[in-house]
């Protein structure tokens, strides 16, 4: 038998695992708001979501339910996340108001960014927080750097 690979074909080096009170609800938000597409999903005792995968985009993110017995709490649960998971796509405009129109509040409208990005940020239902982006600018360190230097100069005034 050929020895498996240490990391899979279909998979990065890190992958997101959330932990979502409601799980399965999670599945089907995470469907309508960015076209994730579903590759597994383990139910255990009382329909509790053990495990699923998603892919968005080239991406897969797993997911279960809470279970506090094992020290697993979403976001909800601890009052907040100091994560923010990060989806590029080809039109954040219209991949942020898809999210809003699924359920998601969106935190930060979208706009220009100094480094090169058009972005925004918004919390889903179940407490986590994603930040979206469409390159719109190839830039360097440098004129980055400016460009973050000049954004913080206006917004100080």
């Amino acid at each position: 038998m050929p020895k498996a690979k240490p990391i899979p074909d279909s998979m990065h080096s890190v992958t997101p695992h959330l932990i979502c009170a409601g799980g399965v609800d999670a599945i089907t938000f995470y469907k309508q708001a960015f076209g994730a597409v579903e590759v597994a999903r383990l139910l255990g005792d009382h329909g509790k979501l053990m495990h699923a995968m998603l892919r968005i985009g080239d991406s897969a993110i797993m997911l279960s339910d809470e279970f506090p017995d094992w020290g697993s709490f979403g976001p909800k649960s601890l009052k907040g996340s100091p994560v923010f998971i990060h989806l590029y796509v080809a039109d954040v405009d219209a991949a942020v108001k898809r999210a809003a129109a699924a359920g998601a509040k969106i935190t930060m409208p979208v706009a220009d960014a100094f480094w090169g990005d058009r972005y925004g940020q918004l919390e889903d239902p179940f407490g986590h927080r994603w930040s979206i982006a469409t390159h719109i600018r190839d830039m360097n360190t440098e004129e980055i750097q400016a460009a973050m230097k000049s954004a913080m100069n206006t917004s100080c005034r």
